[in-house]
């Protein structure tokens, strides 16, 4: 499990340190830097799959990324640190063309296994990077902190809000585009349609989920499409109708909670499940049975990173599992709720009432 992230000149992130749980909801107004948060682990996927100059270029430069920009900010850095016996580091600075090199990534390695998280001598540290445009990370056969890697590539942020009638969610995909599920469940068919046939118990898990929040949901029809085979769509079937159901015949919020439910019940799911806004388009029932899948998850030794907007949602969870973020002299920063002062006001209000009254803070 991730237990601190350490970032450093990031967009709005001057300086944050930022101890993780089991379960992290991240709450704040709009503005104050929670997606600067998530997209701090869509860069460190994107160095890891060695994308980190497409990443760049789509957020409009290093300029951009940098803290206020180059001249205020010399390079970007962050540490992540791992179950106290192994930490990650990175480190990248600007170059020609408004963009960013890798100036080092590395490791430490915790020779005692103690509890601490200074980085002292009881700590060995390698380079693994240094000086490069894109990481080599993903190619290293050997490390002495292999573990690393499965954290990395699980780094995915998963953004399901684009629901439109053109959407990607909507469309038919590749039958053999099913080894993950994508980030924007682009292929939302062809992964079903492989735990079908693979995993039928959480594919049955799934479906039941399913009917829980569309009580005319019966159960999918998935099957390799007959004029393209190597094409799947996302087929159904409605009770007490026998007309050919698809995507296209499915609410916003119906479809956003299948990509939900897929990702959260999947049998082999990433180590670190990241979610922007999952509650969009969901009624407060299904917001409900999101929490129950969030803390599912959790329950299997998954550390899940959720950014919302959502009272009901907040409301579902614990107050220790609350990460507020908010804006102090120009930069985002992020605190755990204390316990402690909060307690009278715990005693007749829901945090997501404490929330809304402004008493945490991660309001405007």
């Amino acid at each position: 499990m991730i237990k601190q992230v350490k970032i450093r000149n990031f967009k709005s992130i001057i300086r944050a340190d930022v101890e993780l749980r089991n379960i992290n909801i991240l709450i704040g107004s709009n503005g104050v830097g929670k997606s600067n948060f998530i997209a701090f682990f869509e860069l460190l996927s994107k160095i890891y799959l060695q994308r980190l100059g497409e990443f760049v270029i789509e957020r409009g430069g290093a300029d951009k990324l940098l803290h206020n920009g180059s001249k205020m900010s010399k390079s970007i850095s962050g540490l992540f640190n791992f179950s106290n016996t192994n930490a990650f580091f990175f480190s990248l600075k600007p170059a020609a063309g408004d963009m960013l090199y890798i100036e080092h990534t590395g490791d430490y390695f915790n020779k005692d296994k103690d509890e601490q998280y200074e980085y002292n001598t009881l700590w060995s540290k390698t380079f693994w990077d240094g000086a490069t445009k894109e990481s080599e990370m993903i190619n290293m056969k050997q490390w002495r902190a292999g573990y690393v890697k499965s954290f990395l590539k699980s780094f995915t942020v998963y953004h399901f809000h684009d629901t439109s009638l053109n959407s990607s969610m909507r469309r038919p995909c590749r039958l053999d585009d099913n080894l993950m599920l994508r980030h924007d469940a682009s292929n939302l068919p062809a992964f079903l349609y492989k735990l079908q046939q693979t995993a039928p118990q959480q594919f049955k898990m799934i479906e039941a989920m399913v009917r829980l929040i569309a009580p005319y949901f019966k159960r999918f029809t998935l099957q390799p499409r007959e004029l393209a085979p190597d094409t799947i769509g996302l087929t159904w079937e409605e009770k007490g109708s026998d007309m050919y159901m698809d995507a296209t015949n499915l609410s916003d919020g119906t479809l956003r909670f299948i990509a939900l439910t897929t990702l959260l019940l999947q049998p082999d799911p990433p180590q670190t499940i990241i979610v922007d806004e999952p509650e969009l388009g969901l009624h407060p029932a299904a917001i409900n049975m999101l929490a129950g899948l969030i803390k599912k998850a959790a329950a299997n030794r998954i550390q899940v990173i959720i950014a919302t907007q959502s009272v009901n949602l907040v409301n579902c969870f614990e107050p220790e599992d609350i990460l507020v973020s908010d804006r102090e002299n120009g930069t985002t920063i992020f605190k755990h709720l204390d316990l402690d002062s909060l307690g009278t006001w715990l005693n007749d209000y829901s945090i997501g009432t404490i929330w809304e009254k402004n008493i945490i803070g991660g309001q405007p």
